[in-house]
């Protein structure tokens, strides 16, 4: 199954729209691509506690595995405040320990209006997972 991923961005977009982030004011949203072809959206969740906080891409990974999801192919994150935004550490690890055993993550950014695709490895070379 081919992944588009200009869809995934667009919905990683209108994510976006939804981020609660009055202390940092940059926006985040991401689009989370499953092995059984669902997308689940998520956007970032900041707290005046500031550890509360939550990264778009966990929000819409978490949202995948609760909903009985196992296996990410791809994650599409977006802000309209940067040119390019790419997964802190915690949200490597974490796509890190639902990609597939025999295929690796793509993760899909936007660069002056351009798409970026790369595998997860890029981002992570030596990820943990027991």
């Amino acid at each position: 199954m081919s992944i588009d991923f200009e869809q995934l961005m667009n919905r990683a977009k209108e994510a976006s729209k939804t981020s609660y982030s009055p202390f940092s004011r940059f926006a985040v949203g991401a689009a989370v691509l499953t092995s059984s072809g669902k997308i689940f959206e998520g956007c970032n969740v900041e707290n005046s506690s500031f550890g509360l906080t939550i990264c778009a891409e966990r929000c819409a990974i978490f949202k995948a595995i609760s909903e009985g999801e196992r296996v990410i192919r791809a994650v599409a994150i977006y802000s309209p405040n940067a040119d390019s935004c790419y997964p802190c550490g915690a949200c490597r690890q974490v796509m890190y320990e639902f990609q597939g055993d025999d295929e690796e993550i793509s993760v899909v950014t936007e660069n002056m209006g351009n798409l970026d695709v790369n595998k997860l490895s890029y981002f992570l070379p030596c990820g943990f997972r027991i």
